[in-house]
């Protein structure tokens, strides 16, 4: 059974930098689709980044199109999102999570385990 563990949140200032990390624990191995997902206090969750190990391909939405990026590492066991430029409208509790697979215009789908979440705080 897959396991995740997120870290890497903090507080930060409007422009600043974060990278949070998400460590995938699972003895099978293998290639996984990976997302990260955000949910800022009274409003729902909004998925901000998803990627593939087996193929590199990954998907944005708009809003953080140009700023965050997703990656493994090389031995593919931790995915980061390297956020930058961030803006108060970046807050929340950012998971990972596990998908079955990673659809090009609508990011991950078929999440079927996450991870506990990593605060992020962007002050103005």
């Amino acid at each position: 059974e897959v396991q995740l563990q997120a870290s890497g949140g903090g507080l930060v200032k409007t422009g600043e930098s974060l990278r949070l990390a998400c460590m995938i624990s699972d003895d099978s191995g293998g290639d996984y689709v990976i997302g990260w997902f955000r949910q800022a206090p009274g409003k729902g969750r909004e998925g901000v980044s998803c990627i593939d190990s087996s193929n590199g391909n990954t998907f944005y939405p708009d809003s953080v199109t140009g700023r965050f990026t997703s990656s493994f590492d090389d031995a593919k066991i931790t995915v980061y999102l390297q956020m930058n430029s961030l803006k108060p409208e970046d807050t929340g509790l950012y998971t990972c999570a596990a998908a079955r697979f990673l659809d090009p215009g609508l990011g991950c789908l078929g999440m079927f385990h996450w991870g506990q979440g990593t605060q992020v705080t962007v002050s103005s």
